[in-house]
């Protein structure tokens, strides 16, 4: 009878054992990173660097997925969803988290409750850029042209309600111009037409636009950040321009969903971080027209809520909303 009660212990025991040593091994399985925009815009570039390092150097299986729609908010509802198991992750932004809230009716997602911001990754300016053939040759020319034909001229977003959105329409507003918003499904799909000369403009993340401005197929006209891109340090921002009300850039960042392991979040924004240190991710995401910033889980987290909380008034202020 004393063996079969030391027995049972023991098999009780390692019961209880058993899943503190399953969390402990995370990850043992392939890890889903969702992309809430289509493939060739920044976060996809951003999202694919991050999931190949992690897999090439820390030997986990990452599998970036594209989950594209309404302003990126379609990949995030996904994730909010997801068992919080550490194997459901989603490289967010300022356009979904903070801004695509207070634009979207449908959009029920608080950041700050509903996900755990786990490490950010870059930030980027957002840029202006013409086909090469175009006869704007800086903003000046743009504004002019605006004035002489309000709503004249057409300009290519990712979509309505994204942060480039937002910006272009704070820079008409202090520039007092009209220009005509044509909003795509991602960056890709208005790029494409850019350099068809489909339309005017483009308004974009530097990631997402450099290959084609290195290619020699648009021309970057100014950035909107406060600071010039150490990518492209020879493009003008829009305060040097004349425009100092006008200082919008967007940053990326993971997250996974609500009441993850917070062994896993640590694992997770650790092994991150040691990677995003490393020269060849700093360079990689250089050359992709991104900027490199190391936080904290705190300081992240302590930004996405600053932002979410700046990014309501701004949108209250513009009036614009998307169904």
């Amino acid at each position: 009878m004393k063996k079969a009660l030391l027995a049972l212990l023991a098999a009780c025991g390692m019961a209880a054992v058993a899943p503190v040593q399953a969390d402990t091994a995370w990850p043992a399985k392939p890890i889903r990173l969702v992309i809430p925009f289509p493939p060739g815009g920044g976060t996809d570039i951003l999202s694919r660097l991050v999931a190949n390092q992690l897999t090439q150097s820390a030997k986990w299986t990452v599998v970036p997925d594209n989950r594209p729609g309404a302003g990126g908010t379609i990949g995030i509802a996904e994730v909010v969803r997801a068992a919080p198991s550490g194997y459901e992750l989603v490289m967010g932004q300022k356009d979904n988290l903070v801004v695509a809230p207070w634009l979207y009716k449908t959009v029920k997602y608080d950041p700050s409750k509903d996900l755990v911001a786990v490490t950010h990754v870059a930030y980027t300016p957002i840029m202006i850029v013409a086909p090469a053939n175009s006869p704007f040759k800086n903003i000046a020319d743009v504004v002019a042209a605006a004035k002489r034909a309000p709503g004249s001229i057409k300009y290519g977003s990712p979509g309505n309600g994204t942060t480039i959105h937002l910006a272009a329409e704070i820079f008409s507003q202090a520039a007092g111009i009209k220009l005509l918003h044509v909003p795509y499904k991602g960056s890709n799909a208005a790029m494409m037409d850019a350099i068809a000369g489909n339309v005017d403009l483009m308004v974009a993340s530097v990631p997402s636009a450099m290959a084609q401005i290195k290619a020699g197929k648009l021309r970057a006209l100014a950035v909107t950040s406060a600071t010039r891109s150490t990518s492209l340090p020879d493009v003008p921002t829009l305060a040097e321009s004349g425009y100092k009300q006008v200082d919008v850039s967007t940053w990326y960042g993971i997250f996974a969903p609500a009441k993850t392991p917070r062994e896993v979040v640590d694992k997770l924004a650790a092994e991150v971080n040691k990677q995003l240190a490393t020269p060849a991710m700093i360079q990689a995401i250089h050359e992709q027209g991104a900027e490199p910033k190391l936080m904290s889980q705190k300081q992240f987290a302590d930004l996405v809520q600053s932002d979410y909380k700046k990014w309501k008034t701004i949108v209250q202020e513009s009036g614009a909303t998307v169904e």
